[in-house]
């Protein structure tokens, strides 16, 4: 058993194993009362149920409520309302293809960095995870109960809770986490969670989806690698990265990071009670701090997914798995074989 897979006060006791055992005796180490692999996997157990909750809180309070569908209607009136970012919008007509283009750019960034670092297992754990959340997206989209929408012409159009784009942002952002080594994971994450809040920021601009779509997006993929990382370390594949001080190049990338979050949730949550349109007729002012909010509450929830990912792993490398558990020299042989015919007399 590695050192730091020793059980604490309590633990299991060590199996005996034959020489090149090493599968099994990995799965029995992991999976020790108090080891490190059983904590971590526990850790992200909760953070992948609490990602679930908040998802499910947001959509009974955007989708399932009046008040929430009439703020995101709000939302998506004020980006009209404000006027330099239509003017933005309608002088740079190429951004929508832009931004699915670097969509595609970021994911074979992210297969070519598990190529070349030859981590072809966990590249396809990656992608199959984002697939997932792909998937469970769009299935929420079709069939997840709700009211219907109608477009400016009064033609239904489907629901874009959560947004599809915006799972393939934040996923291939917080795909990094497992690809890149430990010690470049915040600096690589944070550059990439910026990118995905700035297509966050533009699907809401443009009236593609509603702020609550790109929010309910980045719950779903932290639910998605949260639980991915759960099944890492119950196959034993995560191990401790060492425990240093930052360093000037994270703390240039972590600190924005913090500041995003921190300053649009703040922001958002300060301006929601002032927005949230009541039955009667919208005050003029109204769709645009809707806009602002969703705009803030977006980019604050973007960036603190990446930011509670990262301190959930502060301390866990998943770059490569443990030491094998193979014992170094043969099993000695029983000085004392059992003789089948012998007779007790």
């Amino acid at each position: 058993m590695a050192p730091f897979d020793r059980p604490r006060t309590g633990g299991s006791a060590r199996s005996v194993a034959t020489a090149g055992d090493t599968w099994w005796y990995a799965a029995v180490a992991a999976e020790a009362a108090g080891s490190f692999s059983a904590r971590i996997r526990i850790r992200m157990r909760r953070a992948c149920l609490a990602a679930v909750l908040l998802l499910t809180v947001a959509y009974a309070g955007l989708v399932l409520t009046a008040t929430g569908r009439r703020w995101g209607d709000a939302a998506l009136a004020g980006r009209l309302a404000e006027p330099a970012v239509a003017r933005f919008l309608r002088e740079h007509p190429s951004l929508r293809g832009i931004g699915t283009l670097s969509l595609v750019l970021a994911v074979l960034l992210l297969v070519a960095v598990g190529a070349l670092r030859k981590r072809y297992a966990l590249t396809g754990a990656v992608l199959g995870t984002l697939a997932t959340a792909l998937v469970a997206a769009e299935l929420l989209q079709r069939y997840a109960p709700g009211p219907r929408f109608v477009d400016a012409s009064g033609a239904a159009v489907q629901s874009g809770f959560p947004g599809s784009a915006s799972v393939v942002a934040a996923g291939t952002a917080l795909g990094f986490i497992v690809i890149v080594p430990h010690r470049l994971r915040a600096v690589v994450v944070g550059l990439a969670t910026l990118w995905a809040a700035a297509l966050g920021a533009y699907a809401i601009a443009s009236g593609r989806h509603r702020p609550g779509d790109v929010i309910a997006a980045d719950l779903l993929v932290l639910a998605a690698f949260a639980a991915l990382v759960a099944l890492l370390a119950r196959k034993g594949r995560i191990r401790p990265a060492p425990r240093g001080s930052l360093s000037r190049r994270r703390l240039l990338v972590a600190v924005p990071l913090v500041l995003v979050a921190a300053a649009g949730l703040g922001v958002g949550l300060y301006l929601l009670p002032g927005c949230l349109p009541g039955p009667g007729p919208v005050p003029a002012e109204l769709p645009r701090i809707a806009h602002r909010c969703g705009q803030a509450l977006a980019a604050g929830t973007g960036a603190g997914v990446a930011v509670a990912l990262l301190a959930l792993l502060r301390h866990v490398d998943l770059d490569r798995g443990a030491a094998p558990y193979r014992l170094a020299s043969p099993v000695p042989e029983d000085p004392f074989p059992e003789e089948p015919d012998h007779e007790i007399s």
